[in-house]
């Protein structure tokens, strides 16, 4: 759990960071065309993806011990979760930053790594979710959730 929280934090500050940096560079660039940049996006996604998202799991860690009940598929969760919001800002980072500063953008790379972050990303989540469902059913078959089952 307290890997959890930590990777939250670290997310939280570079999600800041990054505002900050969107904020400073578009200043000093005179670049007034938000919608043209991936730039004031890569602050939204680091701390929604990477710090809040990160919480609920730690939550539901914490309720449900998941990676108890599927260490595998919770620890292959937990990389590749980590790496995904990482790719998938650091390349909206760099395309973004380029963007701002006016230089050609649009290589197919960009779009490939960028592209593996999210496929990342989405295997990620089928990992949490198998995962979630054998806490479930463990917590399911020891009677502690007789109380949450009840209203069915």
């Amino acid at each position: 759990m307290m890997r959890l929280m930590y990777t939250a934090f670290v997310f939280g500050i570079t999600g800041v960071l990054s505002g900050l940096y969107y904020r400073a560079l578009t200043k000093a660039s005179d670049f007034a065309d938000r919608s043209a940049s991936q730039l004031p996006l890569v602050h939204t996604h680091l701390l929604v993806l990477g710090f809040v998202f990160l919480l609920i799991v730690l939550a539901l860690e914490r309720l449900f011990a998941i990676s108890a009940a599927a260490p595998r598929a919770f620890t292959w969760f937990y990389w590749l979760w980590t790496v995904g919001v990482a790719v998938t800002g650091g390349m909206m980072l760099v395309k973004g930053t380029l963007v701002v500063l006016g230089k050609d953008a649009s290589s197919a790379a960009f779009a490939g790594i960028a592209g593996l972050g999210h496929i990342s990303l989405s295997v990620a989540v089928i990992l949490l979710f198998v995962a979630l469902r054998a806490a479930l059913k463990a917590a399911e078959t020891s009677g502690a959730a007789a109380p949450a089952s009840a209203g069915r």
